[in-house]
């Protein structure tokens, strides 16, 4: 069998850096802000969603590969404009992101993750839906 891949997310880091670079030098890409990049965004999701169907189809994974590229551009755009206004980073959405995975992922990330427990699919989508249950109640 061969060895997957593994990315080291280095590319992440290097093109935030791109997109504050964009930003400070294309007049186009500075006048934007959330609003009007909402339809791009909008697009880019259904792009995706069109390409996962066409891999599906035809079992090639390029276009898939590519859309989620445009897609996770948009969400770097949203990121700069947002670290600009000083409202929050793109740290601070990754660190949202990974400490709502280890609350919605207790099976994985908790106490019980060292039993060696095999949860059903059924069991871990309860577990999910508790844990936005309890996020919606508290927050």
């Amino acid at each position: 069998m061969a060895e997957r891949p593994e990315a080291s997310g280095e590319g992440l880091v290097e093109f935030l850096s791109l997109m504050r670079t964009m930003r400070e030098r294309c007049a186009w890409k500075a006048s934007q802000d959330h609003a009007s990049l909402a339809p791009y965004l909008r697009e880019e999701a259904a792009e995706v969603l069109e390409a996962i169907e066409e891999g599906g189809r035809t079992g090639s994974w390029e276009h898939l590969r590519e859309e989620l590229g445009d897609l996770l551009l948009q969400i770097y755009f949203h990121a700069a404009v947002a670290e600009e206004a000083g409202t929050f980073t793109m740290d601070d959405v990754v660190a949202g992101l990974a400490a709502k995975m280890r609350r919605r992922n207790p099976h994985v990330f908790g106490p019980e993750a060292s039993s060696g427990r095999r949860y059903t699919i059924e069991e871990i989508e309860e577990i999910w839906q508790a844990a936005k249950a309890a996020e919606r109640s508290t927050g």
